[in-house]
This record gives structure tokens, C-alpha cells and sequence, in this order.
């Protein structure tokens, strides 16, 4: 076989990238460039699957709210109404106690970092379940302790949870309903983050401060605020 020299090789790629259109020329960029779209909404697609939301009502929802902000694990608090047979309340139409809506939040987490039973124990822990639609000042059914499920193994692990609380006799009794989640309404702009923007407020200062203690107490290993401060800490060794 005759040798062929690495320069007309050379000039004859040269010449073969020359003769082709623009359009064949990207269409491998192209092709490339979708392939990576695809892959990355497939990898985005996937770290939105891993994210769970779990809906609670256990009082006021400025209360706990301000208590699963400090989880760490969790992404979004939205705080709203559930529950109820009207369409669209509005928190006034709540208040009047004739939507059977209850003060909820909707909390999006990521089970990797805290386990849907972590925070169901969270929730009892910080509130009363075992009044009856009252939370300290705040009574009504509107104020009621509550766990929306939203599949049967959210139910079974709230059922699990009741149980064993009540026969370690954390709680004498547990009045807190477990119901399927039907729908969820974000309750109005100026409730969002309450605790948050006003910590003044007299009800912030007299009522969530509290609940925010307690939880900073409890659950040190679940708080986002104590994993800041051993970071802070490891990066001053």
C-alpha cells in the first residue's frame, strides 16, 4: 500500500470542511446544543421529583409558618387555607367561620435532608394537639389542628405518629384530624411571611417568639439557624 503524507490528508479535510453548507456545518452545534437542553431539564425534572410538600394547620398559620422556615430540608412556606367547601376564601370569609377553611401552611422539603415523619414530629411538638379547635387566644375551627395528607403514606405515618406519642404519653390525648388534602388556597400577599417582616407586632412578640424558642430547643439537629452556626464555626478552626 502506497504511504499518503500527512499533508494532503491535511488539505483534503481542509477542503471537504469548504464544500459544505453553513447549515450542515451547525447542524451538529445544533444538535449538541439540544442534547444538552434535554439533558439538563432531565436532571432538573429529576431534583423537582425529589422534593415533597406536606400541608399542616396547628393554629395560626403566621405560627407555623416561622417554625418550618427554620427547618432545615425545607424550601417554601406558603401559608393559606384547606379543607373548607367554598371555593377562593379569602381570609375574612375564613374568619367568619362559615367556609369550614382551616389556617394551614404548605411546606415544600426535601426528604433527603429531613424525613416527612421529622417533621410530622415537629408539628406535634409545637403546637397543642390535643385542644380542640384552640391555640392559646386563638379558638375556632378555623384554628384547628390538622394534617392534610396527600397520599396513603403520609396517612400512615401521621396515624403511626399519633399513636406513638400517645403511648410514650407525650400527650394525654390528640385531637388533631387527619384528612385527605382536597385542595389548597395561598391566603392573601400580607399574611406571607409575617413573622419574617414584622417581628415587632405585638402578636410575633407575645405568641411566635415563643413557638420559635421552643422549636430552636427541640429539634437543634432539624434547625437551619444551629447548622449555620457550625458552619460559621468550622470556618473559623
Amino acid at each position: 500500500m502506497k504511504y499518503i503524507g500527512y499533508k494532503p490528508a491535511v488539505f483534503f479535510l481542509f477542503a471537504l470542511i469548504l464544500s459544505l453548507k453553513p447549515s450542515q456545518l451547525l447542524f451538529g452545534q445544533a444538535e449538541s446544543t439540544t442534547s444538552k437542553n434535554k439533558i439538563a431539564s432531565a436532571v432538573k425534572e429529576t431534583e423537582v421529583k425529589k422534593l415533597e410538600t406536606a400541608t399542616f394547620g396547628g393554629g395560626c398559620f403566621w405560627c407555623v409558618e416561622a417554625v418550618y422556615q427554620r427547618v432545615d430540608g425545607v424550601k417554601t412556606v406558603v401559608s393559606g387555607y384547606s379543607g373548607g367547601h367554598v371555593s377562593n376564601p379569602t381570609y375574612e370569609s375564613v374568619c367568619s367561620e362559615t367556609t369550614g377553611h382551616a389556617e394551614v401552611c404548605q411546606i415544600t422539603f426535601d426528604p433527603s435532608v429531613v424525613a416527612f415523619e421529622e417533621m410530622l414530629l415537629i408539628f406535634f411538638k409545637t403546637h397543642d394537639p390535643a385542644s380542640l379547635d384552640k391555640q392559646g387566644a386563638d379558638t375556632g375551627r378555623r384554628y384547628r389542628s390538622v394534617v392534610f395528607y396527600e397520599d396513603e403514606a403520609q396517612r400512615l405515618a401521621t396515624i403511626k405518629m399519633k399513636e406513638k406519642l400517645l403511648e410514650e404519653k407525650v400527650y394525654r390525648k390528640i385531637v388533631t384530624e387527619i384528612s385527605p388534602l382536597a385542595d389548597f388556597y395561598p391566603a392573601e400577599a400580607y399574611h406571607q411571611n409575617y413573622f419574617k417582616l414584622n417581628p415587632q407586632a405585638a402578636y410575633c412578640r407575645n405568641v411566635i417568639n415563643d413557638k420559635v424558642a421552643k422549636f430552636e430547643k427541640l429539634f437543634k439537629e432539624n434547625s437551619k439557624l444551629q447548622k449555620e452556626r457550625e458552619a460559621k464555626k468550622n470556618k473559623t478552626k
